[in-house]
């Protein structure tokens, strides 16, 4: 019987044991925490948001420049197919007003549960508390337990899903970048992705609004870029929130090349210029500029004080330029969080480094997958997506793998 090592107990290296088990090959799963899938439970703590529901060139879209290579593997394990199989394991998913898809409890733990009972059934071993450390000289895998002893495994192939680095408690501490480097692969420096962002707010302004929403705003980073809707929560060192993850790559681009990035906040997106300043004419003379305009526009006091914020507390008086700036408001970004406060990474070992199969051409036999590789995706579910599509991918290449090693002949 053939055997296998999956290196990693996210969704990714899970997936990746299941495919190979499922074909009769001895799977054991290792994992440095006391337990597996810690950050898939995380995130299914107040929702598991599993994939999304949109179209495919929409869904594709969403993975920016690594939407190419990606393509591939989700026309392989696409959506449809992550939702057959949530309902196999018992738990049929729904979709959301907002397009997302969730399963029936809504909950991750009923899935995981599930999964860890089928894997067990099909004889899938998970060995927990194993760091992995490197390689040997003669290519063997070196696991470290949690009383320091090492032990060396030579299995016939080996699939890496080790994650990125964000959520380092979790498990995903990018530890695996310094051997995988050492082994002449390329890696892209981990960065933090879907992140929020540090603003220099005045203490007036965060003693107050701290926890506050802007709600239903528009983002775009200065200059051309699309503009992306939702709300946007005011914290003390910046602003978080799905938009500003949307367009976590746009400001990130912008940071490297200036030093800082300029988000301009839309706080009427579907007001025009136009529309807003004909309303902003009419202000009753003893209205204070927060009562014209509450009155006028709708504003809420955050949006408000988000206003005086960034025009260091004076307000244009004349309709026009009150309306231009509710339209643009401007909010200088000085870095991101670091990555430990991040909800995936970018960066990752570089696509050319891996075949289609997402095999390594550096070390034949030894597959890649998950935030391991270098893309990145907004929250909305396409990170699990992209997870358990490059998991089925590299599980399927480590059998193919595995197939042609019996025929003389056939291994490349």
């Amino acid at each position: 019987m053939s055997t296998a090592s999956v290196i990693g107990g996210g969704p990714a290296g899970l997936i990746a044991a299941e495919v190979l088990a499922r074909a009769g090959v001895a799977v054991t799963v290792y994992d440095r925490m006391p337990s597996v899938s810690r950050k898939f439970l995380l995130a299914g703590h107040g929702g598991l948001n599993i994939t999304h529901s949109e179209d495919r060139d929409s869904l594709l879209a969403r993975y920016g420049r690594s939407a190419d290579r990606l393509a591939p593997m989700l026309a392989v394990f696409g959506p449809e197919d992550l939702r057959d199989w949530c309902a196999g394991l018992g738990e049929p998913t729904f979709v959301g007003s907002s397009g997302r898809v969730f399963p029936r409890s809504f909950r991750a733990t009923p899935l995981v549960r599930a999964w860890w009972a089928r894997l067990a059934e099909l004889g899938v071993r998970i060995e927990t508390r194993q760091r992995w450390t490197g390689w040997t000289d003669d290519g063997a895998l070196r696991l470290t337990g949690a009383d320091g002893a090492t032990v060396e495994v030579a299995d016939d192939v080996a699939v890496f899903a080790l994650g990125g680095a964000s959520w380092p408690r979790l498990g995903s501490d990018g530890g695996w970048v310094g051997p995988f480097s050492d082994r002449g692969v390329a890696v892209t420096p981990l960065r933090p992705a879907n992140v929020g962002v540090r603003v220099e707010w005045t203490g007036a302004f965060t003693d107050r609004f701290e926890g506050t929403p802007l709600k239903q705003v528009g983002l775009t980073v200065r200059g051309p870029g699309p503009s992306v809707r939702g709300d946007a929560m005011v914290t003390r060192t910046g602003l978080e929130g799905g938009p500003v993850y949307a367009i976590g790559v746009a400001i990130r681009d912008a940071l490297d090349a200036d030093g800082r990035c300029v988000l301009e906040v839309d706080l009427r997106p579907d007001r025009t210029v136009q529309q807003l300043a004909d309303r902003l004419q009419h202000r009753r003379p003893k209205d204070s500029g927060s009562t014209w305009l509450r009155r006028s526009i709708g504003l809420d006091p955050v949006a408000i004080a988000l206003m005086r914020e960034s025009s260091g507390g004076a307000m244009p008086s004349d309709a026009a330029a009150t309306a231009a700036l509710v339209k643009a408001v401007p909010v200088v970004v000085t870095a991101t969080m670091p990555i430990e406060r991040a909800i995936s990474t970018a960066g990752g070992i570089a696509w050319p480094e891996v075949d289609e199969s997402l095999m390594l051409r550096r070390l034949p036999g030894t597959f890649v997958a998950g935030e391991m590789l270098d893309w990145e995706a907004p929250t909305g579910g396409y990170l699990l997506q992209a997870s358990f599509s490059t998991g089925v991918v590299a599980g399927q290449g480590a059998l193919d793998w595995l197939r042609r090693a019996v025929s003389p002949g056939t291994r490349e």
